[in-house]
């Protein structure tokens, strides 16, 4: 494998580093999927014991939305396709993989909605406990599925803020699995495999432009990681410009990068899934745009709904609106002279509703709300598998 390093960057978050060379990339007999770059992952050289497949998603060329947008070299990375219908499934692979080789019976995690229930259905398919804290205005529809695949789900009145800095208490208080986005480094180790994917997919080349979602903001720095990575193992001259889209109406990142005053509180946006008001590696993911030569574009809940009809209609893909904020972004971007018609340019499409849950299990979840506390997670959890000692 791969030696991996855990240092502290600049960003005074963990990362992974390597020992970078061609040895590292993946050969015709590395296999399929996110396994395939196992020299560039911080996991021993065995078979992963992770039972759901991931990673490998399409890079689809989408002829009649090329002609829409006046981009003839606009690819889409479709990120649906996976068992929780998200990129979060990567993450949450490489993190459950970690624990199954270490004997950890119960994952947590905090999330506005998709990364949870991809935990949910990772810990349902691994056989182990699945404690979730959500903000207290998380889609019903992602709880019900979250509890139908047996989580027991924390609501928190305070909101996500709270339930993030509750989620990581309680994984450190009663020992689980922690698979919070960001603060685990193996999440960003995960979603960096999609763009060695897209590498490949093209050919061994690199796209002049990358169009990524922002909300904490992994998503991004996974990406531009993996682009800055081959760069290092010698299979790329430069990284992409990174194209980084939030939401108008939850937009703390896109505020500071071109130096406008952020209202004292945003009013959320339709795109639950990049709704963060205070992203947890904000700074870095302005690093990685920074470095990449890219910039920061904002969209509104319209623009981001009308590019959700426009997937559906010109690309047949099915996503939910914060799927589709990449690319509304795009059209943004296009108009702003940020993107070039002769560019090839990789567009994130990061996920999409699931009507229904994939894998059976043999119980039923619970939902709580609460305050945040420790205290309060324990009671609720008393007398339950889970372990709170």
């Amino acid at each position: 494998m791969g030696e991996a390093r855990l240092e502290s960057g600049v960003h005074r978050h963990e990362t992974y580093t390597y020992d970078y060379d061609r040895t590292l990339l993946p050969g015709p007999d590395s296999g399929a999927g996110m396994w395939r770059y196992q020299r560039l992952l911080p996991r021993p050289d065995v078979s992963t014991r992770y039972p759901l497949p991931v990673g490998g998603t399409p890079l689809r060329p989408v002829r009649e939305l090329r002609q829409r947008l006046g981009l003839p070299g606009l690819w889409l990375k479709d990120e649906t396709v996976g068992p929780s219908a998200s990129n979060k499934d990567r993450a949450t692979a490489l993190v459950i993989d970690q624990g199954l080789r270490v004997g950890v019976g119960v994952v947590s995690t905090a999330s506005t909605g998709n990364a949870a229930l991809s935990t949910a259905i990772g810990g349902a398919a691994a056989g182990m406990a699945v404690v979730i804290f959500v903000p207290a205005d998380c889609a019903p529809a992602k709880v019900e599925l979250m509890t139908a695949m047996g989580a027991y789900v924390f609501r928190v009145r305070e909101g996500y803020r709270a339930a993030f800095e509750l989620s990581r208490r309680a994984a450190a208080q009663f020992h689980w699995l922690d698979r919070c986005t960001g603060l685990n480094p193996l999440t960003i180790e995960a979603k960096k495999t999609a763009s060695f994917e897209v590498w490949e997919q093209l050919g061994d080349r690199t796209p002049d432009v990358v169009v990524l979602p922002v909300g904490d903001g992994v998503t991004l720095i996974g990406a531009a990681k993996g682009f800055r990575e081959l760069v290092a193992c010698g299979a790329l001259e430069r990284v992409p410009r990174v194209v980084a889209v939030q939401a108008r109406d939850c937009a703390p990142l896109a505020a500071q990068w071109h130096g406008v005053q952020a209202p004292a509180r945003w009013r959320g946006t339709v795109a639950d899934g990049i709704e963060v008001p205070e992203p947890m590696l904000g700074d870095w993911a302005i690093d990685e745009v920074r470095h990449s030569g890219g910039d920061f574009v904002t969209v509104s809940d319209a623009e981001i709904l009308d590019a959700v009809e426009l997937l559906a209609d010109a690309a047949q893909v099915a996503t939910e609106p914060a799927g589709a904020a990449a690319v509304a972004g795009l059209r943004r971007a296009c108009a702003a002279g940020l993107v070039a018609p002769d560019e090839t340019v990789v567009a994130w499409v990061t996920g999409a509703n699931l009507p229904v849950a994939p894998v059976e299990v043999d119980r039923p979840g619970v939902v709580f709300t609460i305050s945040a506390g420790l205290d309060a997670v324990a009671a609720a959890l008393a007398g339950t598998s889970v372990r709170v000692t």
